[in-house]
């Protein structure tokens, strides 16, 4: 299977390479079992040494061994501009990608194990044979041939749910069942068709099913809700002084199976819960059993063996699935929006062991780090390595993959000079990014208008007919370039998948 390496938005974080194998735990000398003890004494002083390696503001814990919360505790605070206001269990934080395996939760309750793999109504995609066999299964598991993180960037541009899942039709497709890309709006698109079919919105499909009769009171599918909540943690990012501030604001409703839903450390034990006890919780069957088992299991391979004797890393139905040493099943999924959340979720059903770590900065890998150290503790009396670095990489190098190759903040010694403004300014249009206009600058120069609701960018000159902007939002890389050639108009990160191009005057 081919894997998509191109990363867009660290909402997309799947667990990063450490559930798939390339950052893997080093295996146990032994298959006993855990110290779970031993691993709780030494939580405290691992959540507290990563965040002061990290700064990270506030970070929120829940551990469930053998169906019994263990661990619940906060520790920091909700907001730096409000140092009084602590984190606890009960502070609201944003999932990011860990929202998948909760949707995956309910869609096991909503089809049943069989029901994953009936085709889609209401899934259009650029190959109509495809359109009419893909499954919740196909979407759920990245195996679709949609790119890399397909809609992400009309979501930066402020495009709403409906206008991205109905132009999903135009990005071109890898072949079918046969590669892996990681994709928000896939994703989304199998629970809204779901949710459709059902007759009722997703959030509340969500509710119905899943955190009502769960008795998770505190999570919710709507940015409303979180944004409502009176204990909650504000994302945060780390300023150019090294200090962290609540900068930014990520309303996640246009993906919101995949990376909107919020809840806290004390339900999200009560899910750890549900999940190791095969859907059922205080004695209730809440989700059905045999769907939460398809969901566990692996559906695509996410990472392939990057040696001989290593282990694939595999995709479930919301889950980085894989398997150590002695066999046993392990269960994880991270999150991350670079706009200020990093979330881990990982279990051990074989040891009835499971972790939670919520935080409100922007990814660092102290989430990961901590779940990692946890379980190494357990199993083998402290951690395998320092993980937080290695982690801290891995974030880092996906941050850095869609970089320009051209270093536009260095213009050429000698640059051709830009025609007249004139030459530029007008009306593009594109299938599938819509209209855009370039205009001059009431103080000079040219502004690049896009979105639905224009969001302006002032363009840099470079060299001769391109120009760079600095690009904003949950996938921002940095400055990126404007090439204007025979009445067409390419930016250059709206193109990787050959989609960049605008026609001026149609």
């Amino acid at each position: 299977m081919r894997r998509n390496s191109r990363r867009r938005g660290l909402t997309v974080v799947a667990g990063l390479a450490l559930a798939a194998g390339t950052l893997a735990a080093a295996p146990s000398p032994s298959p006993g079992g855990f110290d779970v003890a031993r691993a709780l004494d030494a939580l405290d002083s691992q959540v507290q040494d990563g965040m002061r390696r990290t700064g990270v503001p506030g970070v929120s814990v829940a551990v469930v061994h053998d169906d019994k919360v263990v661990y619940l505790k906060g520790f920091g605070v909700r907001s730096t501009d409000a140092p009084g206001d602590k984190v606890g269990p009960d502070t609201v934080f944003q999932l990011a990608s860990v929202s998948k395996p909760v949707a995956s939760t309910v869609l096991a309750q909503a089809l049943g194990a069989d029901g994953f793999d009936d085709p889609l109504t209401g899934v259009t995609l650029k190959d109509p044979w495809v359109s009419s066999h893909v499954t919740a299964a196909d979407l759920l598991s990245h195996r679709s041939g949609l790119p890399d993180h397909s809609g992400d960037l009309l979501e930066d541009l402020g495009y709403d749910q409906p206008y991205i899942l109905s132009h999903l039709r135009y990005e071109p497709l890898s072949p079918f069942r046969t590669s892996y890309a990681y994709t928000n709006f896939g994703f989304t698109a199998a629970a809204e068709a779901v949710a459709k079919a059902k007759g009722v919105p997703w959030d509340k499909l969500s509710e119905d099913l899943l955190y009502k009769p769960a008795g998770m009171a505190h999570t919710s599918s709507r940015f409303s809700d979180y944004e409502k909540a009176a204990d909650r943690a504000l994302t945060h990012v780390k300023t150019d002084d090294g200090t962290w501030k609540p900068r930014y604001v990520r309303d996640a409703d246009a993906q919101t199976a995949a990376g909107g839903v919020s809840s806290n450390a004390r339900d999200m034990a009560r899910w750890l819960r549900l999940q190791l006890g095969g859907g059922k919780i205080d004695g209730k069957q809440v989700i059905d059993s045999a769907g939460l088992a398809e969901t566990h299991l692996p559906h695509s391979i996410s990472q392939p063996p990057a040696e001989p004797n290593a282990q694939p890393g595999y995709y479930g139905l919301g889950w980085n699935v894989r398997y150590d040493d002695h066999g046993r099943l392990r269960l994880s999924h991270s999150g991350g929006f670079e706009l200020g959340a990093n979330t881990n979720v990982t279990l051990v059903p074989a040891e009835k062991l499971a972790i939670a770590v919520l935080t409100n900065g922007a990814p660092q890998g102290l989430p990961d780090a901590v779940a990692l150290g946890f379980f190494d503790t357990a199993e083998s009396g402290k951690p395998s390595r320092d993980w937080l670095p290695l982690v801290g990489e891995a974030y880092q190098q996906q941050l850095g993959e869609d970089r320009s190759k051209t270093d536009f903040a260095k213009p050429p010694a000698d640059p051709k000079p830009a025609r007249a403004d004139n030459a530029y300014t007008g009306t593009y249009t594109n299938p599938f990014y819509g209209r855009a206009t370039v205009t001059a600058g009431p103080g000079g120069g040219l502004v690049l208008h896009l979105g639905p609701k224009p969001m302006a960018f002032p363009l840099t000159h470079y060299d001769g007919d391109t120009f760079s902007f600095e690009t904003v939002g949950e996938n921002a890389i940095g400055r990126t370039g404007v090439t204007f050639t025979d009445g067409r108009m390419r930016v250059e990160y709206l193109d990787a998948n050959g989609l960049g191009t605008f026609q001026k005057g149609s």
